[in-house]
């Protein structure tokens, strides 16, 4: 189900910073109206803090992505993630501006991404939502991916994990594990039954 933008529209890489420049424009004002975020910045003690800004400084080798959508010069929307771990990508937050939502922007950026992280040679995708944020959730569902977590999370509430899983096989036993399909062969066979 791959989307395609709609005609004057464009998806762009950009790097870190110019991402950020972008994100303290932009982020308040998509999230603001219902942000119930805890403000960690109020929580965390100075050497906390600190410590924080010393791990995240031993991250600069994992991946990062960033894409951001344009209709000419007009901002868009955007993406942004990063590596969870040595197979896992996750994806941390986007948002399209009102003015162009519901015309497919949303499902193009997210199989961007997915060609992207594959392209990489992850194994999977981890993306965490509200649990009523159904304009991001129900898309993701109908690329592929599946439920495979509920947090209760202090900063941001309730949360559904989304996963998607680009081995087959593991996307099968994923839905046998959820309840969704009987053990065929195959996956008798890799769970030892």
């Amino acid at each position: 189900m791959k989307a395609k933008l709609p005609e004057g529209y464009r998806i762009m890489q950009l790097p870190d910073q110019e991402f950020q420049n972008l994100w303290q424009i932009w982020g308040p004002q998509v999230f603001s109206s219902h942000d119930t975020s805890m403000n960690m910045q109020l929580v965390l003690s100075e050497m906390e803090k600190a410590q924080l800004k010393s791990l995240r400084s031993n991250m600069d080798k994992m991946h990062e992505l960033n894409l951001c959508v344009f209709k000419g010069e007009e901002f868009c929307g955007w993406f942004t993630g990063s590596q969870y771990n040595h197979e896992t990508f996750y994806m941390r937050n986007s948002a399209i501006l009102p003015a162009h939502r519901r015309q497919g922007l949303y499902t193009a950026l997210m199989n961007e991404v997915i060609e992207q992280v594959k392209a990489w040679g992850y194994q999977m995708i981890l993306s965490r939502h509200v649990t009523t944020n159904n304009s991001i959730i129900i898309p993701k569902l109908k690329a592929g991916f599946v439920i495979t977590a509920i947090e209760v999370s202090d900063r941001f509430g309730t949360l559904v994990h989304l996963s998607y899983f680009f081995n087959e096989t593991r996307q099968k036993v994923m839905k046998f594990r959820s309840g969704d399909l009987k053990p065929d062969d195959q996956i008798k066979e890799v769970l030892g039954f």
